[in-house]
C-alpha cells in the first residue's frame, strides 16, 4: 500500500475546565478527541458521522492545526503539523483547506467574493497579480457560479451560493486534502442535494482527497469511499461505506444506520431507540464509553476501553463482544 496523504496516530485534543474568577484552578479535562487513529489514502473519501458534540469538529481543526494537539501526531504528505513551527504551519496549509458548516459566518461580510477568492491566491502568491482575476472566475465557474457576480458581497447570495464560493475558496490553493465540516447541514434539503452533487462531480474531476464530516449517515452514504463512525471522541468502526450501511457491526452504529430514512414509506424499517444522552466528555464512563445506552452490554464493557479490532476483511470496530452481537 503507498503511504498515506493523512495519518493520524493516538491524535488526543484536551480542553482544560478552570474555576475561579483571580485565581484559576483546572477542575477538570473535556477529551473532546481522545485517542484516534486513522488514515486517509490519495484520492479517497473518508466520511466521518456520529452524533453532534462527538468531536468531529474538534478533530478537524486540530488536523487544520486551529486548535493545538494534546497528544498523537498529525502527519499531512510525510510533514509532522503536530511538531511544525508557525511559518511551516502557513505553507502546509496551501496543502489542507476547509469548508465550514455555517457559509456566511465563513465568508467576511465586509469582502466581495472577488477578494475572498482572491486572498488566498495573493497571500501564499499562486498566481501572478494579473493573473488573479482570471483564476477567481474559473474557480466561479467550477463550483457553478455566474463571474458576473463576483462584485458582490455575502449577503447577496443565499446559502447554498455561500457554501458554493466557501468550496471555491478551498479550491483556490488547490490543496492536497480538503476537509468539509458538515457543509450540507444548514441548507435546505433540495440545496444539500446540489452541493453533494457538486462535491461528488470536483472529486471525480480532481480527483480531491476530502474528509467529509456529518452527522448523518444517509448524507455520507453516496459520497464516501469508506465511513469512520466516533463516538465520545474515540473511532468506534472504521471499514468500506457499503459494509458500514449495510452490515454495521458496532451497536452504535446499528443505531445510525437505522434512522436513515427508507426509500419505500410503506416499509417499516427496525429502529433502533438508544436510551439516554451521550454522555460528557467532562466525565466519560469507565470502560466502553457506549455501555450505559447500548443493548448489549455486559459488566466486562465496563472494565476498559476497547481498542479497535478486526472485525472483517479491511473493517475494524471498538467492542468487546463482536463475536456475540
Amino acid at each position: 500500500m503507498p503511504s498515506p496523504l493523512l495519518q493520524l496516530t493516538n491524535v488526543q485534543t484536551h480542553f482544560p475546565v478552570e474555576s475561579g474568577f483571580l485565581l484559576k484552578k483546572q477542575t477538570g479535562t473535556v477529551k473532546a478527541v481522545d485517542g484516534v487513529n486513522l488514515s486517509i489514502q490519495r484520492g479517497e473519501v473518508l466520511g466521518l458521522v456520529g452524533e453532534s458534540g462527538c468531536g468531529k469538529s474538534t478533530l478537524a481543526r486540530t488536523i487544520m492545526q486551529l486548535v493545538p494537539t494534546t497528544g498523537g501526531t498529525v502527519i499531512l504528505a510525510g510533514r509532522n503539523l503536530t511538531t511544525a513551527s508557525a511559518a511551516e504551519i502557513k505553507t502546509a496549509r496551501r496543502d489542507m483547506q476547509m469548508v465550514f458548516q455555517d457559509p456566511f459566518a465563513s465568508l467576511n461580510p465586509r469582502m466581495t467574493i472577488f477578494d475572498a477568492l482572491a486572498e488566498p491566491l495573493l497571500v501564499h502568491c499562486v498566481v501572478p497579480r494579473d493573473q488573479v482575476e482570471v483564476r477567481v472566475i474559473d474557480l466561479m465557474n467550477k463550483v457553478g457560479l455566474d463571474p458576473r457576480f463576483r462584485r458582490k458581497y455575502p449577503h447577496e447570495f443565499s446559502g447554498g451560493q455561500r457554501q458554493r464560493i466557501a468550496i471555491a475558496r478551498a479550491l483556490a490553493l488547490e490543496p492536497q486534502l480538503i476537509i468539509a465540516d458538515e457543509p450540507v447541514s444548514a441548507l435546505d434539503v433540495s440545496i444539500q442535494a446540489q452541493i453533494l452533487n457538486l462535491l461528488a462531480a470536483l472529486v471525480r474531476q480532481m480527483n480531491l482527497t476530502l474528509l467529509f464530516i456529518a452527522h448523518d449517515l444517509s448524507v455520507v452514504k453516496h459520497l464516501s469511499d469508506r465511513i469512520a463512525v466516533m463516538y465520545l471522541g474515540k473511532i468506534v468502526e472504521l471499514g468500506s461505506a457499503v459494509d458500514i450501511i449495510e452490515q454495521p457491526r458496532h451497536p452504535y452504529t446499528r443505531a445510525l444506520v437505522s434512522a436513515i430514512p427508507g426509500h419505500d414509506p410503506d416499509t417499516q424499517r427496525s429502529r433502533i431507540i438508544l436510551a439516554g444522552d451521550p454522555p460528557s466528555p467532562l466525565n466519560p464512563p469507565p470502560g466502553c464509553a457506549f455501555h450505559p445506552r447500548c443493548l448489549y452490554a455486559q459488566e466486562k464493557c465496563k472494565l476498559s476501553v476497547p481498542p479497535l479490532i478486526p472485525a472483517g476483511p479491511a473493517r475494524e470496530a471498538a467492542c468487546v463482544r463482536l463475536d456475540e452481537i
